[in-house]
């Protein structure tokens, strides 16, 4: 079965759908989103991108992130990755939403809406093989510190966002 994404204009408005391999090559922009969740204990949980993924393979990023599929509701979308990705669910917030256009290699080009999604949970990690390659739960002080130090280690998406994210988590916390 081929993906397909949902194709929206600056305001997340749906303009069509395409298919997702397609979107990355023209770097049409889409709708996406992206998953942070904290432990208890304030710290991130990070996963590293199964090696075999299309772009971005190997890297450290956010929790989960991926694309709702055409006619799928954005919070439904967000809970059924965080599963098939993570092996769990945990009750999320919407945090912002930001757009960004990186060339991600081999042609590639991301282009996203990007929906944030902040949790708060200890779960029982049970990452998909098939997406996931690794997974840690890490400090903010000590992520922001290696990411300043080796941001080839970390996807474009969440490098750019870490910082925002990191500031909506202690706005709330306060």
């Amino acid at each position: 079965m081929t993906d397909h994404v949902v194709l929206v204009n600056t305001d997340d408005v749906p303009q069509g759908t395409a298919e997702k391999l397609e979107a990355h090559v023209e770097g049409w922009l889409h709708r996406a989103f992206s998953i942070f969740v904290f432990d208890p204990d304030g710290r991130l949980l990070l996963q590293k991108r199964a090696d075999h993924k299309y772009h971005s393979a190997g890297l450290w990023s956010n929790t989960c992130c991926s694309h709702p599929r055409p006619d799928e509701d954005l919070d439904e979308a967000v809970r059924r990755r965080l599963i098939e990705e993570m092996g769990f669910e945990c009750p999320l917030h919407r945090a912002f939403h930001f757009i960004y256009r990186a060339e991600v290699g081999g042609g590639l080009i991301e282009h996203e809406l990007d929906h944030v999604f902040i949790g708060h949970a200890r779960p029982k990690v049970v990452p998909n093989a098939d997406e996931v390659s690794d997974w840690a739960w890490v400090e903010p002080e000590e992520l922001l510190s290696e990411v300043a130090t080796h941001p080839d280690r970390y996807t474009y998406w969440f490098r750019h966002i870490l910082g925002r994210t990191l500031s909506h988590v202690s706005a709330r916390a306060a």
